[in-house]
């Protein structure tokens, strides 16, 4: 299905909207009870996790029944036995270390104490087993509410490639030479320097997203994702070469947006924009 884009007068609005909208399906699951929340790492959702921060401490949510399931996260090959494994989570590009820090983190602080997400709720894909990944999350009833984001040069949604089939699941894959280049302005630690870019990953797959998830909601915001936002905003159904579009496929979703993203859709673009 076409997916409507909801346009924001900026990237902090954008945040908002959409971290009122995740702190509502908390809220309205109860205390305690089990709520996955699918998280990417990056600066496109970054603007979400701090207004989430602040809904969580004015609401006084319970956040013990919350857990974040991260999207990906870079892998290395051992060069003397070949095995995959997660790269070092102090590592200032590790997704593991973004969301641990940007979420966890900054979620428990505002929770308080006992009421925040235990270390055995921040779940990432294990590169040694990532098929147990989609099995302990069909396990837990699935994903409550998935936030995406694309990638700007080429469509990345977490590390999938253009070319990534419909029905893919979580796996390592050789990432991207497009989506390398997109990830050194998403951690600056890499110096603009692509060969520090690590080459594999461990993502959950666009199949594990359309099928896992309840909800999905997609932001993007700055003229940079202005053509991401047009690809997606006029796919009806998924589109291998732009794995982001898998949005049109998913239950329920939504796209958040901003002024500058909006720049793209031209004559497409809605009307109305949200100012909060």
């Amino acid at each position: 299905m076409l997916v409507e884009p909801t346009v924001f007068d900026g990237p902090e609005a954008v945040g908002r909207a959409l971290a009122a909208l995740v702190a509502d399906r908390i809220e309205a699951a109860g205390a305690g009870r089990t709520f996955l929340l699918g998280c990417p790492s990056g600066r496109s959702p970054w603007t979400t996790y701090v207004a989430l921060a602040r809904e969580v401490a004015d609401r006084r949510l319970d956040l013990t029944g919350l857990v974040i399931v991260m999207m990906d996260e870079y892998v290395e090959r051992d060069d003397g036995t070949g095995e995959m494994r997660l790269i070092d989570s102090t590592a200032a590009h590790s997704c593991l270390r973004f969301g641990q820090k940007e979420i966890v983190d900054r979620l428990n602080a505002a929770a308080g104490p006992g009421r925040g997400i235990t270390q055995d709720r921040y779940w990432v894909p294990d590169p040694a087993a990532p098929g147990d990944y989609d099995r302990r999350i069909a396990d837990h009833g699935g994903v409550d509410l998935f936030i995406l984001a694309s990638g700007a040069g080429d469509g990345h949604v977490a590390f999938n490639p253009p070319g990534t089939g419909p029905d893919t699941a979580t796996r390592v894959i050789r990432l991207a030479d497009q989506t390398r280049r997109d990830n050194l302005h998403t951690f600056p630690s890499f110096g603009k320097d692509i060969d520090r870019v690590p080459r594999y990953g461990v993502t959950v797959g666009v199949g594990t997203i359309r099928e896992q998830s309840k909800q999905v909601v997609m932001v993007a915001h700055g003229e940079p994702k202005a053509r991401a936002v047009r690809r997606v905003a006029l796919a009806d159904s998924y589109e291998a070469e732009w794995p982001a579009t898998i949005l049109a496929d998913c239950q329920r979703p939504l796209l958040f947006i901003d002024e500058a993203a909006a720049a793209g859709l031209n004559g497409h673009r809605p009307a109305e924009t949200i100012r909060n």
